[in-house]
């Protein structure tokens, strides 16, 4: 499982022209399932980003978790995050889940998250959404379970 995670002062997505999901301050997550990718690695996964101590304390240093801080998240599925780039100029992605496991990761993914107090909305599996953000630090940090 990959995960693109953006601390956000606030961030949505859109289908269509339509407003589907939002967060205020919190976390704008791309994730991606990958080919072999478990319920375990998921929900460790979401377990770690929900433990991430990345937003400030009292001092101003990155000390506290998503949930301390009163943060929510948006969840989006991004495919392109299996992106193989290793050979010619066009990436290849058959790393990537096939859609129906992709979808079911990606959903228990937002599930899982949920589960540690955190408000999550999500954006479409699948749809070409429009997400627009404005990152907070900057403070980008990927994820991958493999690693």
């Amino acid at each position: 499982m990959r995960a693109l995670i953006q601390r956000v002062t606030r961030a949505s997505v859109e289908v269509a022209g339509r407003p589907i999901g939002e967060t205020g301050p919190g976390l704008l997550i791309f994730i991606c399932a990958m080919q072999g990718d478990s319920e375990a690695e998921v929900t460790r996964l979401a377990g770690k980003i929900a433990r991430l101590r990345i937003f400030a304390d009292d001092q101003g240093r990155m000390n506290r978790p998503l949930a301390d801080a009163g943060a929510s998240a948006l969840v989006v599925s991004q495919f392109t995050l299996a992106a193989d780039t290793s050979r010619g100029n066009r990436p290849g992605f058959s790393d990537a889940a096939p859609p129906e496991q992709g979808r079911a990761l990606y959903e228990q993914f937002a599930s899982d998250l949920a589960s540690h107090g955190i408000h999550v909305d999500t954006g479409e599996f699948g749809a070409d959404m429009q997400v627009s953000l404005v990152n907070d630090g900057p403070v980008t940090i990927w994820m991958d379970t493999r690693s």
